[in-house]
């Protein structure tokens, strides 16, 4: 197996299958602005260590004081690091400017002999092709640069202002061991950065794109969420998880849901899908169960003044809520957001509240059967109950209760509808499916009083 070099990020390195590739040239190219000098000082600031001190060449791209200024403003900066020599900052552009790649090459051995760095960054890399008069003369500067690093046991890290177009055309792509490609995405109004690996050899790596955000603690990596099926046995668990509606329990057997199985509470606004989930988690809070509410529709004042309504308070320990808006909302920041959170907390139910707002900020159907097919996967397999809910349009006589194939992925289905009785309107519940446990699949009839759910009799049938 190829040696890694670790980026300081764990998600980049899940990515990357471990890290950068050790001892090899590695790639970052991306337009202006996609943060490649930030991910390569970031990478260089987190190997850095006295005996093989990283090594940081500017060429033409930036002033290196200017390189410096913005550095100094990130938290991975460290300033007693660059006082100490273990990173060094080198300006090659008097170099590129007055001289050729001949002159360029000493600089280098001499940089390589004096520092012995570990790792070495060149920003930009494509200040290089200036200088050179012809292809063939850049492509032997570029094999015997390419020598000297592999010789001196550097993992070299080069920045170039290519598109991933371009960067297929150009001699660096062929001679780099691995490729990252950073870049600027318009998507349904929104901009969204994504990191994709292009090459990596000998190393298998996480496909795909893969959204960023530049922060003051540099790049924040989220990889997508995209897991393969995991065929490997797992034990599953013999409890049950009341649903806190004991008369809903009673459709269930008696006893509520599977441990671990996954829920999803289907109807039209207003039907008590929200309240559903809280009957769900307050009664896991009870019987020492933490759980958390993922919500996009109401924030935590809101919540709070609905949950008093009921008899519960949204300061109860084994209840955590997070809230967010689905403006710049992304999926995938998210859902490591949510996945940190239940392991924080060690939480066995889960409501997300729901999965029409996640479609949303999803944008591509077909991504978010993925991604919810994984979340799905990764709760069930750590014996989370996992409880969704998804607003229909249809008021009456539901024509479908998912639009993107979700509801096969799901152990239970409840179907919450209105049904017309004269001038008033009733509230229905129906246990549509339930696997590998028996139910009763009648309608019934139910009211949403303060104690929350109750539900009444069978709805007779109408001929």
């Amino acid at each position: 197996m190829n040696e890694r070099l670790p980026s300081g990020n764990r998600h980049l390195d899940a990515i990357l299958n471990g890290g950068l590739l050790k001892n090899a040239i590695n790639l970052i190219i991306g337009i202006p602005g996609s943060g490649k000098t930030i991910l390569s000082q970031q990478i260089a600031f987190h190997n850095a260590v006295s005996e093989r001190p990283a090594l940081f060449l500017s060429t033409l791209s930036e002033p290196l004081d200017k390189v410096l200024r913005y550095a100094e403003s990130l938290q991975f900066f460290d300033r007693a690091a660059v006082h100490k020599g273990r990173i060094v900052y080198e300006d090659m552009g008097q170099v590129l400017g007055e001289q050729g790649l001949d002159d360029v090459m000493e600089f280098v051995d001499r940089l390589l002999k004096d520092v012995n760095p570990g790792v070495v960054v060149i920003d930009s890399f494509r200040a290089f092709h200036a200088l050179a008069p012809d292809v063939s003369s850049f492509r032997r500067f570029l094999y015997a640069l390419t020598r000297r690093l592999t010789a001196a046991s550097t993992t070299s890290i080069w920045n170039a202002p290519y598109s991933r177009a371009q960067a297929v055309d150009e001699a660096e792509f062929a001679v780099a061991d691995g490729i990252i490609a950073l870049d600027l995405k318009l998507v349904a109004a929104r901009e969204l950065r994504v990191l994709q690996v292009l090459k990596l050899r000998g190393s298998g790596f996480q496909s795909g794109e893969h959204v960023y955000r530049i922060t003051d603690a540099g790049l924040l990596v989220f990889p997508r969420l995209a897991d393969a099926r995991d065929q490997t046995r797992y034990e599953l668990s013999a409890g049950r998880s009341e649903s806190g509606i004991a008369a809903l329990d009673d459709l269930l057997g008696g006893t509520g849901y599977w441990s671990g199985a996954t829920t999803l509470i289907v109807g039209p606004s207003g039907i008590g899908k929200t309240l559903m989930g809280l009957h769900f988690l307050y009664e896991g809070a009870r019987v020492g169960e933490p759980g958390v509410l993922a919500t996009f529709q109401e924030n935590v004042s809101q919540l709070s003044r609905i949950a008093a309504s009921f008899g519960w308070s949204i300061e109860d320990k084994n209840v955590k809520v997070m809230s967010r808006g689905l403006i710049d909302l992304n999926i995938d920041e998210w859902v490591y957001d949510l996945l940190g959170l239940v392991d924080a907390t060690n939480s066995k139910r889960v409501v997300i509240d729901s999965l029409s707002d996640l479609l949303t900020a999803a944008v591509d159907p077909v991504r978010f059967r993925e991604w919810m097919s994984s979340l799905i996967q990764r709760f069930t397999r750590a014996g989370v109950s996992l409880m969704l809910t998804n607003e229909v349009p249809d008021l009456f006589q539901l024509q479908r209760i998912s639009d993107e194939a979700i509801s096969h992925l799901a152990d239970n289905v409840v179907l919450l509808q209105y049904v017309r009785e004269g001038a008033e309107l009733a509230r229905t519940l129906t246990v549509l499916t339930t696997r590998a446990m028996a139910h009763r699949p009648v309608i019934h009839r139910y009211e949403i009083t303060s104690q929350g759910f109750v539900l009444g009799d069978v709805m007779p049938l109408t001929g």
